[in-house]
């Protein structure tokens, strides 16, 4: 028994780490499925590979307690308003993915749950995060040059262009003065500022229903094993014109009742089936639930402090390294190649 809990403390680490960060948490249960088994039915296995996700959402409802609480005292009628507003907003970009969920679940999981599809869903959106943070990269080197040229002027609305080579752009630029200033990014300012150059969108309460619900409308591509629900999800914001921090904790928040139906949904058919679990698989549930837990709360803190001076470039190539590892790994072994 002790080392099926062993087994379970492993794999709640990593759920805990791969649920929240855009890496596929099901690429990577697929490798350690292989290496790590446990000795349980395979009708628990199922239900725990889901519900040990509970302990992940958990993580979230702890670390975002207080935005997420419309009665609590500390907050004015309005921040109360605004939470309530962020939770119909939650509930609209659940819509698509509740609707596809539940109709197409089962289908997806017979056809498309195998370790090619996995591979080939992490090496694609591994790409697609790459090429959307050179774009962004892109904008931002834009920004910087015509923040260069306005900064070159004097100052004021009627202040005269003495330099001729800014005479030129004097037109383009008549209003720069003003529309700059909000969005300034100088050599001092830290990521948070770069944000709000590049994307229109840059909290979570400034997210309107048309946004959710295109968010929404990725997240249902998460159905598709290896692409990652917090990878969909986070691409998704960004094409919307949401900043990396909004989109990833719109993420979380999305997560929470997706992931509360999913791992209620898979214990009702569980139960509804006659099955039960042995006191060893009761015992393997708690452990893994509770280690996805305290490594989901490292795991949230860890990505909300790297956004706020990188990009997703790092998470692209390494869902692409791992893409290629599964692609290998199980190609060799079709081949034989591996007992």
């Amino acid at each position: 028994m002790i080392l099926e809990l062993l087994k379970a403390f492993f794999i709640g680490v990593v759920e805990g780490i791969t649920e929240w960060l855009p890496i596929s948490s099901t690429g990577h249960m697929i490798l350690v499925d292989e290496f790590v088994k446990l000795a349980v039915s395979p009708e628990f296995l199922e239900l725990f590979l889901v519900v040990i996700q509970i302990g992940a959402i958990c993580a979230v409802l702890i670390l975002y307690f207080h935005k997420l609480n419309p009665f609590s005292p500390r907050k004015t009628s309005r921040e109360k308003k605004q939470t309530w507003r962020l939770w119909g907003m939650v509930v609209i970009g659940c819509i698509p993915a509740a609707i596809i969920g539940f109709t197409l679940d089962d289908f997806f999981n017979e056809y498309f749950y195998n370790a090619w599809t996995v591979a080939v869903a992490l090496i694609v959106y591994g790409i697609i995060f790459i090429v959307l943070e050179r774009y962004n990269r892109r904008r931002e080197a834009a920004l910087l040059a015509e923040q260069a040229v306005v900064s070159a002027q004097p100052r004021g609305r009627h202040a005269r262009v003495s330099s001729p080579a800014l005479k030129g752009s004097a037109s383009a630029y008549a209003s720069a003065d003003d529309r700059m200033q909000s969005v300034y990014v100088g050599p001092g300012d830290d990521g948070d500022e770069a944000e709000r150059a590049l994307f229109k969108v840059h909290t979570v309460d400034e997210i309107d229903w048309k946004t959710a619900l295109k968010i929404g409308c990725f997240q249902m591509l998460a159905i598709i094993p290896g692409t990652s629900r917090s990878g969909s999800t986070i691409i998704g914001g960004m094409l919307c014109g949401c900043s990396r921090t909004a989109a990833a904790e719109f993420t979380f928040f999305l997560a929470i009742p997706v992931m509360f139906g999913w791992g209620l949904l898979k214990a009702v058919k569980f139960f509804l089936g006659g099955l039960t679990m042995t006191g060893t698989e009761i015992a393997v549930l708690a452990v893994g639930i509770i280690t996805a837990f305290v490594v989901s709360i490292v795991s949230i803190k860890f990505l909300m402090g790297y956004i706020k001076k990188n990009d997703f470039t790092a998470f692209g190539v390494y869902r692409i390294i791992v893409g290629v590892v599964v692609l290998a790994y199980f190609g060799a072994k079709a081949l034989g190649l591996f007992a």
